[in-house]
């Protein structure tokens, strides 16, 4: 997909019409003043890089559990990741760069110790009480879990972090009130009958495009990561048509190239190429539905800003073959197969005695609750532990703790 390099905006506060005004927010939960030197989406995305769920991510699971090496990825450094390409879509397509990055750096503030299979293990455990949901968790960390400030609980973000945060993957609510996939997770609900974020509605362009960055992101640091690992063989990338091109073109550019030079010079290429696909589209489909306002965005009836078609099919053949290579690898099951035992291991544990959750913000409140509570409770502080203290902690209730490495 092309796109219109004059129409590209490189010159900070330079906002189209479509953009979310950062200077006329649609409030807070709670009033606050303004500040005289930040916009409401800069405070709000400062206040999101000095969370402790922010420095959590450090050490939880993207696919390979830290103690495999210290150079792949990261919760945290993924989200870096998303976090730049995500700015530098908001900047080409002249939107607020600060909301589209805020809404990447919180996307993942919900996710389990051990990546999606903590999160698979968690949401088994509390299916009786309404299930797990990483986005849903993301939102109570944000509004409630955190507590750092004297008037509230939470962060008290503006309504259009908060609707990025919940629907930059689209909507969740039908017009005629139906989950799109499926049930609307129950703490979302609870949130939106305070201050309701309108779940029928796209999201902004801001989070669209923090949604397609984390698509990117990935798809280009799981190869990286799963070239180090040894998963992934050059030989293997040529099965995505893509991805054959682009070697062919490092090695015709630089033939003898090492290959950790070589690694880097097709992922910088693969990124290019994805955001330049969606920046294209996103310019096409502003053209075609021209939006004068970010109401008229969230209106739409379609998603702006997402891959051609070409590009889709492109991102298809990736997701197959990281499933394939990396995902359902042995070695990598093993791993999630104990990483899983872990989770469940201190469910139990917690739900059985939970004073054991000695650091609980809630300790003293949950042995009395019913076991709804006390499970969403227990489900609140198993998400946010970090793969490290998770397996400290079970070695300290259990004889035996599953080798991750």
């Amino acid at each position: 997909m092309t796109f219109d390099k004059n129409a590209l905006g490189f010159g900070y506060g330079e906002h189209a019409p479509f953009a979310s005004n950062p200077w006329a927010t649609r409030g807070r939960l709670y009033p606050e003043a303004s500040s005289a030197t930040r916009s409401d989406f800069q405070r709000d995305r400062d206040r999101i890089v000095h969370t402790t769920a922010f420095r959590r991510l450090k050490h939880k699971t993207q696919v390979f559990i830290a103690a495999d090496g210290d150079h792949y990825r990261t919760r945290l450094t993924h989200t870096i990741e998303v976090a730049q390409i995500a700015r530098a879509l908001a900047r080409a397509l002249k939107l607020d760069e600060d909301l589209a990055e805020g809404v990447a750096l919180v996307h993942d503030f919900g996710h389990t110790p051990f990546g999606h299979t903590g999160e698979d293990a968690l949401h088994e455990m509390l299916k009786p009480h309404g299930g797990f949901d990483h986005n849903a968790q993301s939102l109570r960390i944000v509004t409630k879990l955190e507590r750092r400030y004297a008037e509230f609980d939470g962060l008290n973000l503006t309504w259009e972090s908060l609707e990025g945060l919940v629907k930059h993957n689209g909507p969740l609510l039908t017009p005629d009130g139906q989950g799109t996939r499926g049930p609307v997770p129950q703490p979302i609900l609870d949130y939106c009958a305070l201050h309701d974020l309108e779940l029928a509605s796209y999201a902004s362009l801001e989070a669209q495009v923090a949604a397609i960055a984390d698509d990117i992101a990935y798809n280009t640091h799981d190869i990286d990561d799963g070239l180090r690992a040894g998963y992934l063989t050059f030989e293997m990338l040529e099965d995505v048509p893509f991805l054959a091109r682009l070697m062919r073109e490092v090695h015709d550019r630089y033939p003898g190239l090492e290959s950790s030079r070589f690694t880097h010079e097709i992922m910088r290429r693969q990124i290019t190429a994805m955001v330049e696909d969606v920046i294209g589209v996103a310019q096409q489909r502003i053209a075609d539905i021209r939006p004068e306002s970010v109401a008229e965005v969230r209106q739409a009836g379609t998603v702006m800003a997402t891959f051609s078609e070409e590009m889709s099919e492109t991102d298809k053949q990736i997701k197959r073959l990281l499933m394939t290579r990396i995902y359902r690898h042995p070695e990598v099951m093993r791993v999630r197969e104990g990483a899983a035992s872990i989770v469940c291991d201190l469910y139990h544990a917690f739900m059985d005695d939970p004073q054991l959750m000695r650091e609980h913000y809630w300790i003293d409140q949950i042995s009395g609750m019913a076991e709804p509570a006390r499970a969403r409770h227990v489900g609140d502080y198993l998400a946010g532990m970090t793969d490290t203290f998770a397996i400290s902690v079970h070695k300290r209730l259990f004889d035996h703790t599953p080798d991750l490495r």
